[in-house]
């Protein structure tokens, strides 16, 4: 105790320097932890529940002919027909179950209150069970709830959804909540900290797997349809049996279906691609982190930026050892006393540990609203969609991971300066601080070398951060062919609410009216699929005078749009005509095409009353009217595809729209206008994603933003910290020898010579930093050259910039020491000691 007590008295007495240790270690503490906290939580966490390591996720690679729908879960490889389901879950016997589960959008709402949008999540009975999770409140769905399509009408809660919507009232069982326009009978609550076994989204409300098709009216009615492939699956293992084991056990019945059931009903599949669907196999994977393509998608960028935070650590770490060091050679009298009096090196090594140890503590206790403020940070530019997974703060492992780091930094970079303290007898000390000022010089290289290090250290982040915001730069540079700016969006589901096909249709005319007739509103369109939003629909086609060779692509992404769709979004017509209020059902089936279809198919510039149909084999019954320019589909990074546009007044009325007004106002200043509207026509639709179509646009991208940002902040403040190293290295410098540079003025040097001998100094740390750090440079370049879009690692515009900063920065840090070198009065430099 005693020691500790003489660490913070230490402390005190130099309350200055402590605070530039504290503080520093606070900055390269705080990020680290914050982009753990990401991390972590994207690529390392793994599910809530019981014995997670016997999960797996089933996937099956190979031809899918018919309807293959998928999202964020995973790609077409993870996705099943219901019929297979079904056929496995008899079939099996290496897994205590098999879960299924398929994301839905639902519109919920309790009694006597307004609907909400959530995300929901249809399971079968065994999902549940296979988790091993125990209820909050009721029970859970199980086997009892799905004995035939669109029976069970049963819902459970999320602990969260239960909580913040309900009061966590225990009553609530048995009552009646509706979703998506259906009474459910909630009977039960799922347990705290569950949230749903995808990363990407929160479920607050689980349905039996058998009312999917009334959850989504739009969905073909495809329970008995093999070639529909949309629900995902994953498994627990049996005690005993290892992945290996499993899934050569469960290839057997399902080889056998494939062969048997499905091959013979497999139509329009040539020789070659049937013995590959005959081959197709069930492979497992480790599925304790659930499923998500997230972490993949994610990892480099994640990985790049924790790298990127370790960089600034390690650059803080090395102002903390500089500062340590220089603080143990002004102490080495104080060091010689005591050893002179008793103590040991071990004594002493123990007593400056602590003390390290103590500044480490203080530095974690403060990095922790330094993370929390740069989650914050984070949370504010990610998407609403995205924003659950950064979280309201802190994870436990993210604060355990800092005070891990703060350990490590106290042995790693307290340890060096306490030994360097302690290495000298103390007879030695004494005899210097009798005045011989001697000693030291290998010391002062060390710190030098550190310094250099720091600089190339801040080189790398540097040309990083350059990269990145060039990469950002060529994306919002990129000709989307359609123009996002005064344009306002939002998106209904009428469907969701229960509405029939018909009241649906008579709202979205109505709320289209009435946005038209809103002042500064120009025009109005609505399509099914939003507008660069990561949405995808596509089809195979047949296309007039286009002979598709066997397992040829045929595919083309679809819109279904209304009326001034085009002339909102101001996406030029090249021939032909715009959709209008008499395309409607009933009438001649009518299309537009963009240019990458017509060229795809083979239509030339003559597009223009040529004919086509959905699927192959089936009449050519849409006749193609209009030719319009190429404009991004989903996304901005994507070429555009083969596209085709239908009518929506001719079209299946699907339920949900999104809504696009063009204004000569300020996009932000109708809004709010945009809510009351659609409170005016039917207050009980919940509005979804309301925001200018620049800000959805932004979203779209907030990856690369998110890198972007944070990549030069952290760059600027390792630049910054190297600046400080380099500055408190030349000062120290400067000040151990003041006798000498007394003596040179003295010898006849000129301010100008002495000032020249330490920029030299600066100049070659700057320059072999520099290189090294060019170097690394290219290295950390090439990784992140698949996250960069328009460019390679090797920019040398990119580099030319860093170096300059990096250059001024440096200069800037030295010329204070070097100017202070260059006024050295000579006679008070000679009675220095």
């Amino acid at each position: 105790m005693h020691r500790v007590k003489g660490a913070i008295r230490q402390l005190t007495l130099r309350p200055g320097l402590a605070a530039v240790i504290v503080l520093t270690l606070a900055l390269g503490i705080g990020a680290n932890a914050a982009m753990f906290s990401l991390f972590h939580e994207v690529l390392l966490r793994p599910l809530p529940v019981p014995d997670g390591g016997r999960l797996v996720n089933l996937a099956s690679p190979g031809p899918k002919l018919g309807s293959v729908s998928w999202d964020d879960m995973g790609g077409s490889d993870y996705v099943f027909s219901y019929p297979m389901l079904r056929d496995l879950e008899q079939e099996q016997t290496v897994f205590t179950g098999i879960a299924a589960h398929h994301g839905f959008g639902a519109s919920v709402a309790a009694e006597g209150s307004q609907a909400v949008r959530a995300d929901g999540m249809a399971v079968n009975g065994d999902y549940f069970t296979v988790l091993r999770l125990v209820p909050a409140l009721g029970r859970l769905i199980g086997k009892r709830d799905e004995p035939r399509v669109d029976e069970a009408q049963v819902a459970v809660l999320s602990y969260e959804y239960w909580q913040n919507d309900f009061g966590g009232d225990p009553g609530l069982i048995g009552s009646t909540v509706t979703v998506n326009g259906q009474p459910l009978t909630v009977i039960g609550v799922a347990p705290d900290g569950f949230s749903g076994t995808s990363i990407h989204e929160r479920p607050k409300i689980f349905v039996p797997l058998t009312l999917r098709w009334l959850m989504q009216p739009s969905v073909p009615r495809d329970a008995e349809n093999r070639r529909a492939y949309w629900v995902y699956l994953f498994a627990r293992l049996k005690p005993g049996v290892t992945m290996r084991q499993a899934e050569e056990a469960i290839n057997g019945p399902y080889r056998a279906i494939i062969n048997d059931v499905e091959a013979p009903i497999m139509g329009g599949m040539s020789d070659e691609m049937l013995a590959q669907f005959r081959e197709s196999t069930i492979r497992l994977e480790p599925g304790a982190r659930g499923q998500s393509t997230m972490p993949e998608r994610s990892r480099l960028p994640l990985t790049l930026l924790f790298s990127v935070t370790a960089l600034v650590l390690s650059i803080a770490c090395v102002n903390v050892a500089n500062l340590l060091l220089a603080r143990g050679s002004a102490r080495a009298g104080e060091m010689a006393v005591r050893a002179s009096l008793g103590a040991t090196r071990a004594d002493l090594i123990a007593q400056l540990l602590i003390e390290a140890g103590l500044l480490g503590l203080l530095g974690c206790v403060a990095g922790l609203p330094v993370a929390a403020a740069t989650l914050h940070f984070v949370g504010s530019v990610v998407p609403p969609q995205a924003s659950a997974i950064v979280g309201a703060g802190l994870s436990d492992a993210a604060i355990l991971f800092a005070i891990g780091v703060s350990l490590a930094t106290v042995l790693v970079f307290g340890l060096f300066p306490a030994l360097a303290a302690t290495r000298r007898p103390a007879v030695a000390v004494l005899n210097e601080q009798a005045g011989t000022q001697s000693g030291g010089r290998a010391l002062s290289r060390f710190r030098g070398g550190l310094v250099t290090a720091q600089i190339a250290f801040s080189m790398v982040l540097l040309v990083l951060a350059g990269l990145f915001t060039q990469s950002l730069a060529n994306i919002a540079s990129v000709d989307l062919g359609l123009r996002p700016d005064t344009v306002a969006t939002f998106s209904l589901s009428p469907a969701l609410n229960g509405y029939e096909p018909e009241r649906s249709r008579e709202v979205i005319r109505q709320v289209e009216e009435e946005l038209a007739a809103l002042p500064g509103v120009t025009s109005v369109a609505t399509a099914q699929i939003g507008v660069i939003t990561g949405q995808i629909r596509f089809s195979n086609v047949s296309v007039q005078g286009f002979e598709a060779a066997p397992d040829a692509d045929t595919n083309a992404n679809y819109n279904v749009v209304g009326p001034g769709f085009f002339r909102t979004l101001q996406i030029p017509l090249l021939s032909g005509r715009d959709f209008s209020d008499a395309d409607i059902a009933g009438r001649p089936r009518v299309a537009i095409v963009n240019e990458t279809f017509a060229n795809k198919f083979g239509l030339g510039v003559d597009v223009v009353g040529k004919r086509m149909a959905i699927g192959s084999g089936v009449p050519l019954d849409v006749e193609i009217v209009g030719l319009v320019r190429d404009a991004k589909y989903s996304d901005v990074k994507e070429e555009v595809p083969p596209q085709y546009f239908l009518s929506r007044l001719q079209e299946e009325e699907r339920g949900y729209v999104n809504f696009y007004a063009r204004t000569e106002l300020e996009p932000e200043d109708v809004l709010s206008a945009m809510s009351r509207v659609v409170a005016e026509v039917d207050a009980s639709l919940p509005v979804r994603w309301l925001s200018t179509l620049p800000s959805a646009i932004r979203d779209r991208l907030f990856l690369e933003r998110l890198i972007g940002m944070l990549s030069s902040g952290f760059a600027a403040l390792a630049t910054l910290l190297a600046a400080v190293g380099l500055y408190g290295v030349l000062s120290y410098s400067v000040a151990q020898r003041t006798r000498e540079l007394g003596l040179r003025q003295a010898l006849g040097a000129t301010p100008r010579q002495l000032r020249s001998m330490v920029l030299r100094q600066v100049g070659w740390m700057g320059l072999i930093g520099g290189v090294a750090g060019v170097v690394l440079s290219f290295i950390s370049g090439r990784a992140a050259e698949a996250v960069l879009f328009g460019l390679t690692g090797y920019d040398p515009l990119v580099l030319a910039a860093a170096t300059i900063i990096l250059a001024a920065v440096v200069l800037a840090a030295g010329y204070l020491p070097a100017r202070r070198a260059s006024n050295t009065n000579p006679l008070e430099a000679l009675r220095y000691e």
